[in-house]
């Protein structure tokens, strides 16, 4: 069964098997940085009425990455933005890939060294994380774009 839902600004579609639901959910825009993204997932879960399992998130993104981290401290953000771009920087001669921009090689190994998906529990119908963990976008290109996540919950 498919379903087409309008929630916060974002549209995803829901499909629902026996024993997993899946949505591809499209983020709005959010300039380079890391983005708490918490709000965005919640509601899908809120909706399912699924009490426990575990949630995947995939990004569908070479240039964006997806991790849990502190929530807490913003300047975590400052920090972790900081020592990405020392790893890989922008404008180096041994970059061959140059043709979307100085920003995008290093963009793509950024996203290389965090990765495209995290899995996490549900329990009593939320994301189980810690007190001081959240979900966020890893957005390593300079103009903002419209990011894909695909959840699937495994109940």
């Amino acid at each position: 069964m498919r379903g087409r839902f309008l929630v916060y600004f974002h549209i995803f579609e829901e499909i629902k098997s026996d024993m997993t639901k899946q949505w591809e959910i499209v983020l709005p825009p959010m300039g380079r940085g890391f983005h708490l993204i918490d709000e965005h997932i919640d509601p899908v879960i809120d909706l399912t009425g699924v009490r426990a399992g575990i949630l995947h998130i995939f990004i569908k993104h070479t240039s964006a990455a997806i991790m849990v981290n502190e929530n807490y401290d913003p300047s975590v953000r400052m920090d972790l933005e900081s020592a990405f771009d020392r790893l890989a920087p922008e404008n180096q001669p041994y970059y061959t890939h140059t043709l979307e921009g100085p920003d995008d090689m290093p963009a793509h190994i950024k996203a290389a060294m965090i990765g495209s998906h995290i899995s996490i529990p549900v329990t009593n119908g939320k994301l189980n994380l810690g007190t001081w963990q959240g979900i966020y976008l890893c957005e390593f290109r300079n103009t903002p774009h419209k990011r894909k996540l695909v959840l699937t919950l495994i109940y």
